[in-house]
């Protein structure tokens, strides 16, 4: 939320897996940046609500051990996911976005994203490239 141009690159690997006859997935994230100065260990839990069609995420870093409330909550419609809430940074209420796209069997892309000024703008603060692995 300061309009930096700085990133971080992280490499790493998730795992994720069905639950429920796929009506729920939890996926367990490991990055970190090629110094190792950097290391986030996170898990996000996917629950799908068959009577809105949406998914609620719900986003758990080790580091503080507790999963993040609200949940962002959205829906995949031709091929792109958009998730949205509403939290506090710093004393101040902001929205946050997910985004997924390009979405194939072998790959995908997120980013995430915060915005100040009721959606109008949006500062995105973490992107991902995703690759499946061969089994």
């Amino acid at each position: 939320m300061t309009g930096s141009n700085t990133w971080v690159e992280l490499d790493g690997h998730s795992s994720c897996r069905k639950i429920w006859d796929g009506k729920a997935n939890l996926d367990e994230v490991e990055v970190y940046s090629a110094d190792r100065k950097t290391h986030i260990q996170g898990l996000t839990l996917r629950l799908y609500n068959p009577e809105s069609h949406q998914w609620s995420l719900y986003w758990a870093n080790a580091a503080k051990g507790a999963l993040s409330l609200p949940p962002v909550i959205g829906q995949f419609k031709d091929g792109r996911g958009e998730f949205y809430d509403q939290e506090d940074y710093n004393g101040r209420a902001i929205f946050v976005r997910y985004v997924w796209s390009d979405i194939t069997p072998a790959s995908a892309h997120f980013e995430q994203s915060f915005s100040t000024d009721g959606g109008k703008t949006w500062e995105t603060n973490w992107i991902a490239d995703q690759t499946r692995e061969k089994p």
